[in-house]
């Protein structure tokens, strides 16, 4: 038997097109769309969901969690339906961002996340419990771009949704290029006084730091388990901050949803006020603001004219003074093994890693910066 939302897909224009072969495939093209249908379904249950902090406890007790501007997802929620839109730095994001909506006792939305999490128990937590929509990224049969865009609209007649627009994680570290793909689905959607709610997460230290800034640019879709094997061991000793920070609504009423420029400006909008949202931190400061050797007080003094840059450009300043910030990243880089401080000297030990936190400010600078270390 067909549920609700698979019926209402099913019932939508763009997907009975497809139905009647107006794409040359209709021999197979209903068996595809109820595949695809399947694969996308999606139960949370929010009880069991909020319990889920207390087997979480090992990682989540490490990092210490920080939100700020909840009111702008309070009073988007209370005025009707919201599509999360945030910057995407670790696996982690998806436990710390949906708790501090939790803790602000604010609903909590269905995530948008890859397929490759989406295998073995993990799987079935995503399925039945916390309600994560599990997306295939890059995906280019038009079957599965219809039923996708298809079941996202109708979905956000019923939920929230928070997505990534960058995709993946970004693992050089700077804030990619959004892709647009499910903006235009939940603009499809037409729900009235939905609103697109900016949000950002930063950290002091990114549990995979090591891992992303290795690869820098993602190669190929690994699976799951590896990437969680590489997480524990760089869990041995990590302590981070984590900041989420919610900015004011985008409306999208005055949008057309068919309207490939709309769609384009809305989604880089998105991102910008995404940027100015992410936490300016001190071991993003230092990063961009270290040489291969350096003494402290030449250190402090590059870190003190980064500050009064970012600051000019509308960054969220997570710190104002530059002793500060250097003390507070040296002591975070060091136990992490990223540089060591001799006799007042600063050497660096892991350059890509450092690399990987400075271009996490790319987006607040005029240009490019040059490499520093």
């Amino acid at each position: 038997m067909l549920d609700d939302i698979t019926r209402a897909v099913l019932a939508r224009e763009e997907v009975a097109r497809y139905l009647q072969g107006t794409h040359g495939e209709s021999a197979q093209a209903r068996e595809r769309i109820y595949s695809y249908l399947e694969e996308l379904k999606t139960t949370q249950r929010y009880s069991i969901y909020r319990a889920l902090k207390h087997p979480l406890y090992p990682i989540l007790r490490k990092i210490d969690r920080h939100a700020e501007g909840v009111h702008h997802a309070a009073a988007a929620t209370a005025a009707g339906r919201v599509i999360y839109a945030s910057n995407h730095r670790s696996h982690i994001d998806y436990l710390v961002e949906p708790l501090a909506l939790d803790e602000a006792e604010i609903r909590p939305p269905i995530m948008a996340a890859g397929i490759n999490l989406f295998g073995g128990p993990l799987g079935l937590l995503h399925r039945h419990v916390t309600g994560a929509l599990p997306i295939r990224r890059n995906a280019k049969d038009p079957a599965y771009l219809i039923t996708l865009k298809a079941y996202v609209a109708e979905l956000l007649t019923r939920h929230d949704l928070m997505f990534y627009p960058e995709g993946g994680r970004s693992y050089s570290g700077e804030l990619k290029s959004p892709k647009t793909g499910l903006m235009h689905a939940a603009l499809l959607a037409e729900v009235d006084g939905m609103v697109v709610l900016p949000c950002a997460i930063a950290y002091d230290i990114v549990l995979e730091d090591f891992v992303l800034a290795r690869q820098k640019v993602k190669r190929s879709q690994r699976p799951f388990g590896r990437e969680l094997a590489e997480m524990i061991r760089y869990a041995v000793g990590y302590r981070s901050r984590a900041f989420v920070s919610f900015g004011a609504p985008i409306r999208l009423d005055v949008l057309d949803p068919h309207s490939k420029r709309d769609v384009l400006e809305l989604s880089h909008q998105t991102r910008n006020a995404i940027g100015r949202l992410i936490k300016v931190l001190p071991t993003a400061l230092v990063a961009a603001a270290l040489k291969a050797s350096i003494a402290r007080r030449e250190l402090e003094s590059r870190v003190e004219a980064l500050i009064e840059t970012l600051a000019a450009a509308g960054g969220n300043m997570g710190v104002t003074d530059a002793r500060e910030a250097v003390e507070s990243a040296a002591r975070a880089f060091e136990a992490r093994g990223i540089l060591v401080v001799e006799r007042g000297r600063f050497r660096v030990r892991e350059r890509n890693v450092l690399r990987y936190y400075a271009r996490g400010l790319e987006h607040l600078l005029p240009a490019p910066p040059g490499r520093t270390h």
